[in-house]
């Protein structure tokens, strides 16, 4: 169903947190003004549908108003105006007010949160559910005031203490429990406030010596509770797609998520396929060592990509930096995989992206999710025309052609035996040349069309 934007209202505010921000409107790549679109144009039809559906974009709630600019030299840095820098509940509805009268304004159709990120723990877990719920009352009539949707939910099981030595892969039952009635309650609101998926990001599951690990054990521990949430969120009515999301080195030495091809491999040994998908994320991608359209390549054909966290890291540092996305080349080989399957609906394109330290003024998340959007628009309306003209698509056709017929035929239906094919390479002699693959003549290609 296509996602419309222009129903998108703001909050009824008694203050408003962006007074020189009116809503952002589409002005075309002519227009100077900085806070307009210059690409993204929601309502334009791409291959029969629209920008807002194929791109469906999120507004992450971590980066984007919990972010503080500290990092591991130096104190916070950014104006938050409306934060009194307290783990308040107070504090805490005040966000929402923030967050809802940005993403409208923004005209962003989806938020995401950890649920730590929306409502402060308390001293027991009663007490933090119960934060936790006064703040999901406000959310959900957040929405309905202002038609933004929850794209997915997700339970932050790594910045408490407990979690040191992971979450559900912790060799201690009484902090895996912990963990699994974070989740179980992580899925309830997540449900409440009609969120399409859960996403399972383990970011401390993994290890950092073999010498203490028993990693089948904490394997099989984390199928477990992954199964024990799906139970969970259809015993309560819950539909949605649940989303695990590859991660590298980081903060652990070796992550049980590492990339695309170890979570799939996860995934199969222990009966997850059916109900869980990917969520690939640019910058992951970069410290597994691959790029971002071979992961999403790799999960694609095995019909596992569900969603992406956009974004992308500077490539002469070693860590997730999380700056947004402006490479065109990256966004368009991004759009070419989610055009080519059709879309990522339930998913969606979040923006786990964060300023710069920098980048010090409330203004400046405007600046950056716009550049964003701009970015994936030129990226989508550059992938649909490479398409269109099949201009990689005829050129990948007739370099596997020679499977298409005879022995190559023979090979892809299964029909032959190494005793035919080195009966058939005696009787021929030597294979035939391969074709040229033309990299430089591809790679000029797609610098025509961007």
């Amino acid at each position: 169903m296509d996602i419309s934007t222009d129903d998108l209202k703001a909050p009824p505010l008694m203050t408003s947190y962006f007074p020189e921000v009116s809503k952002i409107e589409y002005e075309g790549p002519e227009s100077k003004n900085p806070l307009a679109f210059h690409h993204y144009n929601a309502s334009e039809i791409v291959e029969g549908r629209s920008m807002s559906d194929w791109l469906r974009f999120s507004v992450c709630y971590w980066h984007t108003f919990r972010s503080t600019g500290v990092d591991p030299f130096g104190a916070p840095t950014l104006v938050r105006p409306w934060d009194d820098g307290t783990e308040s509940v107070d504090n805490a509805l005040r966000r929402v007010d923030v967050a809802f009268e940005f993403i409208t304004k923004l005209g962003v159709p989806f938020y995401c949160f950890h649920d730590r990120d929306v409502a402060p723990e308390g001293s027991t877990l009663s007490e933090t559910n119960a934060n936790l719920d006064t703040v999901v009352e406000r959310l959900k009539e957040a929405q309905k005031e202002t038609g933004v949707k929850l794209l997915w939910g997700t339970a932050n099981l790594f910045s408490n203490p407990r979690f040191a030595h992971g979450a559900a892969t912790s060799p201690n039952a009484d902090v895996y429990a912990y963990a699994a009635a974070q989740v179980k309650k992580a899925i309830e609101v997540t449900h409440e406030l009609g969120g399409e998926n859960y996403v399972f990001w383990g970011g401390r599951e993994g290890y950092m010596n073999l010498y203490n690990t028993d990693m089948k054990r904490e394997l099989d521990h984390l199928a477990r509770f992954m199964h024990m949430a799906k139970d969970h969120a259809r015993s309560i009515g819950f539909n949605g797609q649940f989303l695990f999301e590859p991660k590298p080195k980081e903060p652990t030495k070796h992550q049980y998520d590492f990339d695309a091809a170890a979570c799939l491999n996860f995934i199969r040994q222990y009966g997850l396929l059916d109900f869980v998908q990917l969520n690939i994320e640019t910058n992951h991608a970069t410290l597994a060592g691959h790029t971002m359209m071979h992961e999403l390549e790799y999960a694609s054909i095995q019909g596992a990509l569900g969603s992406i966290d956009a974004n992308t890291g500077d490539l002469l540092l070693g860590w997730d930096t999380d700056q947004f996305p402006t490479d065109i080349y990256v966004a368009t080989q991004v759009m070419l995989v989610i055009l080519k399957q059709n879309g990522l609906a339930p998913g969606g394109t979040n923006f786990d992206a964060k300023v710069r330290r920098e980048s010090t003024e409330p203004i400046d998340l405007f600046h950056a999710h716009i550049g964003g959007m701009d970015t994936f628009a030129r990226g989508l309306k550059t992938a649909a025309a490479i398409r269109k003209d099949n201009a990689l698509s005829d050129f990948i056709k007739e370099r596997y052609s020679s499977f298409d017929s005879g022995i190559g035929g023979r090979v892809e239906q299964g029909q032959t035996s190494f005793e035919e094919l080195e009966a058939y390479m005696l009787e021929k002699g030597e294979a035939d040349t391969s074709v040229s693959g033309r990299q430089e003549m591809l790679e000029n290609i797609i610098n025509r069309y961007i």
